[in-house]
């Protein structure tokens, strides 16, 4: 039996408590998920007419359609935020005191007003006076510009957690070998932060695609806003088939995720196998007595 400081080994006796609870959790959950399903199939959610729609080529090419400006959407903002991150992560690391008041005050800031409410605001009143615009790109920018910069402020913080879990040896030596800061923190101190915290990134980031269903409120059209159109405009003998849509569209964001966490597996994975560090130099052969005396 063995034990951590913070957890003792369970004995027999704890085990088999454990091993109890864990099958009458699952008998739980699987007979909630059971009724959940029977409860669908008494109200006719999986007949046939309501899952063949999804058979016609217009609903496939929305969804497709919804598909991509979701993933457009998502790929800006994630730039956006990573770019904007840096930025911040520096400014609340910097020596100077405006400047890491700024950014410090700047992330606050962003990270206690709700996300829905910045994406909003963005939409009818800032990006009106920034982007005089044609009205289907203005809901786009507003999403972008609310998710990135949200995100961003959630992502310096990770990066700057990840600079401060650096060994203070390592920066000390750089500036003793006559390195400068903006030196010692793109070279050493940043590269190091994003290798330990690319994990907490890739998760940030599957939470930045997730929030693109935002976009609905604003009436952009991605995936949920596609979603309820098909819905809502398609009738299935007398019924609008709600679920087989939501069950679609769900299982796309599902499919989007995993793949993002699956990237984020293979990184770390792939991190840990990465050979690093110095090579040392070959050992020269000895010297002769009479060239040592030279």
């Amino acid at each position: 039996m063995s034990a951590s400081v913070l957890y003792d080994a369970p004995g027999p006796k704890a085990r088999a408590r454990n091993i109890v609870y864990s099958v009458i959790g699952s008998i739980l959950v699987i007979g909630l998920v059971a009724l959940i399903v029977y409860r669908l199939y008494d109200k006719g959610e999986f007949e046939g007419a309501k899952w063949d729609i999804f058979n016609y080529s217009g609903i496939r090419e929305n969804i497709v359609d919804g598909l991509l400006a979701t993933l457009k959407v998502f790929a800006m903002a994630a730039v956006l935020s990573l770019v904007l991150a840096v930025v911040l992560c520096v400014g609340r690391l910097s020596e100077h005191k405006p400047v890491r008041w700024v950014a410090t005050a700047f992330v606050e800031l962003f990270r206690s007003i709700p996300l829905l409410i910045t994406i909003f605001a963005l939409w009818v009143g800032i990006v009106d006076a920034l982007l005089p615009i044609s009205v289907s790109i203005k809901p786009m920018w507003a999403l972008v510009i609310g998710l990135g910069i949200y995100n961003a402020c959630v992502q310096a913080e990770v990066l700057r957690a990840g600079i401060n879990s650096v060994p203070k040896g390592q920066r000390e030596a750089a500036y003793a070998i006559g390195m400068r800061k903006t030196q010692v923190m793109m070279t050493i101190l940043m590269p190091q932060a994003v290798r330990a915290m690319m994990p907490t990134i890739i998760s940030q980031l599957v939470v930045t695609l997730k929030d693109t269903s935002l976009g609905y409120i604003i009436l952009y059209p991605e995936l949920l806003q596609t979603a309820r159109l098909i819905a809502s405009n398609t009738t299935v003998n007398g019924d609008y088939p709600y679920v087989p849509t939501v069950i679609v569209i769900g299982t796309i964001y599902i499919v989007l995720c995993l793949a993002l966490s699956a990237l984020a597996t293979w990184i770390e994975k792939r991190g840990r196998r990465a050979k690093t560090g110095i090579k040392p130099a070959d050992a020269a052969p000895p010297a002769e007595a009479g060239q040592a005396q030279l």
